[in-house]
């Protein structure tokens, strides 16, 4: 039987093997870590269930529709739109188009200027129109030009986009491709931002339950060091033992994947983020929307994540999440002061007495970045060894749909070749 070895169970690397066994091959799959999922890793503590850093699923993501099944995730889904906040102000900004009893409080809002609402309602309408293939193709711009040269005032820029894109790209001044924001706002425009129930780790759970029905087997603890091609097979170096297969597919961590594969167009300029975790008493007053840090970015967006998804937090605590974007330099404890800082002048009819700290999270490489042109620059999944491949977001763009497209798109070429 043909044998393919699988290094890395990211979400690429699972979607990888569950094709690559549905399809009849003998896959093998080695993970360093102790768990699957990669980056999308969910933990329990003292009740609370904490992601690896805040991370949601855009739930019209073409890859996760066909990859996932979303009745068994049991979603929570946040509502649309945003609370803007400033010292002593906070406003809601919903999607009137999805969400109509918010019609009258978003267009009376004051933070985004009548003409912007106008003009993202063309936008939406555009944009529905256009294949995602074409959005990723053609001429580039960093999203600050592209909403400026579309008339797009600073107001909505500084109060709206910033903030709201600065969570989703890491990238507040908007230095970010176009593309990026084209495909993400038409996926908000069709679809829910949304948590499994039990986290974000249970999609990589997920997916591992179907590559293994498929036939696939996957080793934690166990990571691959080398990746030699040898004539038309492939020699694989785990635990320091030599496997040979017919096929690798590297679907390790950008930096590791260079290393493994040689392939120098693998993008590894990282952006990273910090997140903590609180708990309190009494809920905010947002529901189920996240608030978003107009000022500036320190938190850049503060979550009432059991607002949104109850199984989060124990019965009498609220769950809030709190991230900074980059890497700071300040401690756990000085990051904390600055988050219980900003929610007091946000709420100044508020003390916040029973504020707590749960847990920091200090990811460094959270996504590779995204200047304008980089998708011209990407590798693909073959490399220049023919029995080696690659399944990572770094063949597609810097988000879970990329993932489980590069894993799909990657097990096909393998097959293809193979075959």
């Amino acid at each position: 039987m043909t044998t393919v070895i699988v290094a890395g169970a990211g979400l690429a690397g699972l979607v990888a093997a569950r094709h690559l066994a549905r399809l009849g091959l003998d896959v093998q799959m080695f993970e360093r870590e102790d768990e699957v999922g990669g980056r999308v890793r969910t933990r329990r503590k003292d009740g609370f269930v904490l992601d690896r850093g805040f991370q949601v699923l855009f739930t019209a993501y073409p890859a996760a529709r066909r990859e996932l099944d979303y009745d068994d995730l049991d979603l929570r889904r946040f509502a649309p739109g945003a609370v803007l906040a400033h010292p002593g102000e906070r406003s809601v900004l919903a999607d009137p188009v999805r969400d109509p009893s918010t019609v009258f409080g978003s267009m009376a809002n004051r933070e985004v200027r009548l003409g912007d609402k106008l003009r993202t309602l063309r936008l939406r309408r555009k944009l529905a129109r256009t294949p995602n293939s074409e959005i990723f193709s053609g001429e580039d711009e960093a999203i600050e030009e592209y909403l400026r040269e579309r008339g797009f005032s600073d107001a909505f820029r500084e109060n709206f986009a910033g903030p709201f894109y600065g969570g989703i790209t890491l990238d507040r001044p908007l230095s970010t491709s176009k593309k990026v924001f084209e495909f993400t706002f038409k996926m908000l425009s069709t679809g829910d931002i949304a948590v499994p129930a039990n986290g974000m780790g249970e999609i990589a759970e997920q997916l591992a339950r179907k590559a293994r029905v498929a036939g696939a087997t996957i080793q934690v603890g166990d990571g691959v060091s080398a990746v030699e091609p040898n004539g038309d097979e492939v020699n694989v170096e785990v635990g320091g033992e030599t496997l040979t297969a017919d096929a690798a597919v590297v679907a390790t961590d950008p930096k590791s994947a260079r290393e493994l594969s040689d392939v120098e167009s693998i993008p590894t300029h990282a952006l990273g983020c910090v997140t903590q975790y609180f708990s309190h008493a009494e809920p905010l007053d947002v529901g189920n929307r996240l608030l978003l840090n107009v000022g500036d970015d320190a938190p850049n967006e503060v979550v009432p994540l059991s607002s949104v998804a109850p199984e989060y937090a124990p019965d009498d605590r609220e769950l809030l999440s709190a991230t900074f974007l980059g890497t700071p330099d300040d401690s756990d404890a000085e990051l904390a002061e600055t988050v219980e800082r900003t929610l007091r002048e946000w709420y100044p009819e508020r003390t916040f007495p029973d504020l707590e700290r749960v847990h920091t999270d200090r990811i460094e490489f959270a996504q590779f970045a995204q200047p304008p042109g980089i998708f011209d620059r990407l590798p693909g999944n073959r490399t220049h060894e023919k029995s080696v491949y690659l399944a990572g977001e770094y063949t597609e763009a810097s988000s879970l749909n990329a993932a489980m497209e590069s894993g799909r798109k990657a097990a096909l070429a393998v097959y293809g070749d193979l075959r």
